[in-house]
């Protein structure tokens, strides 16, 4: 089995220096410029509060739904896939095939109509039309933290590798970063996030695609790759299944049934269908069928997406035989930065720096626009400053949406004690997100769900994963071998836990009336369907959310395939 990361901090290298001139200065320059372009073309159709935080409903799926992945394909997306490439091999695919694609395709087809029939401007006020009070403010909190967490992994995540590869003190990296997201998202509000999202994901793959082509030809194709990964890690590490018998080991350190469980379906669904950086780009969507296409239209480029992260974590592990081991400098987050440096030329650096840097400030701004939604909407508005005219929540929109970004910076550094960025990010969603996950699975398809089981489920689905990371996990209560591991094990607890207390609370407790439910629970007739006539274009045959859904269900398996055998 790989040897875990030695490393204690995110950090990189610091041998790492890129051969920046002038042309790739030029480059990122222009990027900046088109960033802050893009921010105030946006502010012209920014006039209300809806405007500034769901686009006034206005947007085409196409746009939608390339911001729903690009809000996805955050840095630590980019970084912390190709380190868990690393060092796991392409084990990786599970986070999108089985980890993605089910759940993303679940979203259309079930969840969104829930979520835009109901005209909620946020995940949490879902639960407060389905629950109570209680429910929606313990979300709300949470939720604003979580994102607040992944906000701030994306921006240190920045300032390290800013600083490692440019030169740059780390606190001028936070400082330039955080005012450039600040800006376009206080000018322009989710339009401007949504429409440089966009940018951001075609910068991205330019950055990506080299990286992969010229690594592939430095280790002599894909056969080249494959036999010099066997060589050192043995056959498991180039296959997906290889290994993954119950007590069987393999890189993972999980078996298939805490894939298939923890990830698959736990973690997966928790996370794509109640994280609200994610569901509130299909909000914004201009009709229903245009929200339920953006994750079945995300759905394709995120099965491809796979493989510009996973190529070079794999490239990287043969280039430096002993990357993250005590034999080596170089940590796992170290692996595209790594090849950066090696192989891209002067003008190709810097569409690779720039694009680096789009996809931290796609992960920072994804974050930082949930936040400041759920906070204004859910917590300011409900509970603190109630009934206010309309342009004083959009002016607290902005102001919180500043806040956010300083307490981003603050949080930052709580995620120096993970040498992979992606096991810190699954450890906060089997924290968050799971819990959430399952009150809306029970409160969505069980009619007689009372009121008060959803705070209470939120309670324990949090606190039981927190309890089997922390203690089980940590004090080694029960020996797991790898992180990504215990999250697996982290989320299924919190799940079942939440479960649980769901059912059992519900025992005890009075159900939400019937005549509230209309349009809240599977099988309820909303009284605002009859409005959601098909506009003309979109009873075209491909844009079908189910033929949508169900091709990119069958093109993942397909996928598995040739790395199963």
């Amino acid at each position: 089995m790989q040897s875990a990361p030695s490393a204690t901090h995110v950090t990189l290298a610091e041998g790492l220096r890129l051969p920046t001139n002038g042309l790739d200065y030029a480059i990122l320059a222009i990027y900046f410029v088109v960033v802050l372009g893009i921010g105030f073309a946006a502010r012209r159709s920014v006039k209300t509060s809806l405007d500034f935080f769901l686009s006034g409903r206005s947007l085409p799926a196409w746009v939608t739904g390339l911001a729903f992945v690009a809000a996805n394909l955050g840095a630590t997306e980019i970084l912390g896939m190709a380190a868990t490439g690393a060092q796991y091999g392409v084990a990786v695919v599970h986070w999108y095939w089985i980890g993605a694609i089910p759940a993303m395709v679940f979203l259309g087809l079930v969840m969104m109509p829930f979520y835009y029939r109901s005209k909620v401007r946020s995940v949490p006020e879902f639960l407060l039309q389905r629950f109570d009070k209680s429910a929606h403010l313990l979300s709300s909190a949470l939720f604003a933290f979580a994102a607040v967490l992944i906000a701030g992994v994306n921006l240190y995540a920045l300032a390290i590798v800013v600083e490692a590869l440019l030169g740059w003190p780390q606190w001028v990296a936070i400082v330039v970063a955080g005012f450039f997201v600040l800006a376009y998202i206080t000018i322009g509000g989710l339009s401007s996030a949504i429409y440089n999202e966009v940018l951001q994901f075609f910068v991205i793959l330019a950055a990506l695609i080299p990286i992969c082509v010229i690594g592939l030809k430095k280790v002599g194709g894909w056969d080249g790759l494959t036999g010099s990964i066997e060589k050192q890690h043995g056959d498991n590490f180039m296959t997906a299944w290889g290994g993954t018998g119950i007590g069987d080991a393999n890189p993972l350190g999980a078996n298939w049934l805490t894939i298939i469980l923890g990830l698959g379906f736990v973690l997966s669904f928790g996370y794509w269908t109640t994280n609200f950086a994610e569901v509130q780009r299909a909000l914004s969507a201009k009709n229903l069928s245009a929200a339920q296409r953006t994750p079945l239209i995300a759905a394709f480029p995120k099965i491809f997406i796979v493989f510009l992260v996973m190529i070079p974590g794999l490239v990287a592990a043969v280039l430096v035989p002993k990357i993250g081991t005590p034999g080596s400098d170089l940590t796992y987050n170290d692996a595209i930065p790594y090849l950066m440096q090696e192989l891209l030329p002067n003008g190709v650096l810097g569409i690779a720096v720039t694009g680096l840097l789009a996809a931290f400030m796609a992960g920072m701004a994804a974050n930082v626009s949930s936040f400041n939604t759920v906070f204004t909407y859910d917590i300011w508005a409900k509970y603190v400053v109630k009934d206010r005219e309309d342009g004083y929540y959009l002016k607290f929109g902005r102001l919180i949406t500043a806040i956010g970004v300083f307490a981003s910076i603050g949080t930052a550094f709580i995620a120096s004690s993970f040498s992979n960025i992606m096991g810190y990010l699954q450890t906060l969603f089997s924290f968050f997100n799971v819990p959430m996950f399952v009150v809306f699975i029970i409160g969505m398809f069980w009619k007689r769900a009372s009121m008060k089981s959803g705070v209470w489920g939120l309670l324990a689905g949090t606190t039981a994963a927190m309890v089997n990371y922390f203690w089980i996990y940590k004090q080694g209560v029960i020996d797991i071998p790898t992180d990504q591991g215990a999250n697996f094990v982290s989320a299924i607890v919190g799940f079942v836990a939440g479960a649980v207390v769901m059912v059992v609370v519900t025992l005890f407790t009075a159900p939400k009336p019937e005549a509230e439910l209309a349009g809240l629970v599977y099988g309820t007739v909303s009284p605002g369907m009859d409005d959601d006539a098909v506009e003309s274009g979109d009873d075209a045959w491909y844009r079908r959310p189910a033929l949508l859904g169900w091709s990119a269900v069958v093109l993942a398996a397909a996928c598995y395939v040739p790395y199963s055998f």
